[in-house]
């Protein structure tokens, strides 16, 4: 039996797929998941699970350089965009609007969770990093500008 971390056969197969630049969304309830996208459904009524427990246990198993949310997020529910702050402070922030999120982002997804969240634009994207030390703190390794203060 696993000892801890995520224990849905599924998510945490599809979190093991994940590569550098890769893109998974975190989403609501609501959003309307493609037909062709590689979908973990773990949605089981309001709220179960909520966003924010699902946001936490993937970000203890990836690398997270990246959060891409809507930007109704940052003006409409201040509440989670905080959450976001706080709990990825080493990531990249951007914004895209709400159709981009759940139209061009959602085809650029590798993956896409389905939570029980009933929370107004919670649908996030989270862009998958490196563990920078590992890659590039070798002897005579040069880290690029953009990593060494991650060293």
């Amino acid at each position: 039996m696993k000892r801890s971390g995520i224990l849905n056969a599924p998510l945490s197969g599809a979190l093991a797929t994940l590569g550098h630049t890769d893109l998974i969304l975190v989403v609501d309830a609501g959003f309307p998941i493609p037909a062709d996208a590689n979908r973990v459904d773990l949605a089981i009524a309001e709220n179960l699970p909520d966003l924010r427990t699902v946001l936490g246990l993937i970000s203890e198993e990836i690398i997270v350089e990246g959060v891409v949310r809507a930007d109704d997020v940052v003006s409409n529910n201040p509440r989670l965009d905080e959450w976001l702050l706080s709990t990825f402070d080493d990531a990249e922030f951007s914004t895209r609007t709400h159709a981009e999120m759940l139209g061009e982002l959602a085809q650029q997804a590798k993956v896409i969770v389905r939570t029980g969240a009933f929370e107004p634009w919670g649908n996030i994207g989270l862009i998958c990093g490196v563990d920078v030390p590992k890659w590039f703190g070798g002897d005579g390794v040069i880290a690029p500008d953009y990593y060494a203060s991650k060293l």
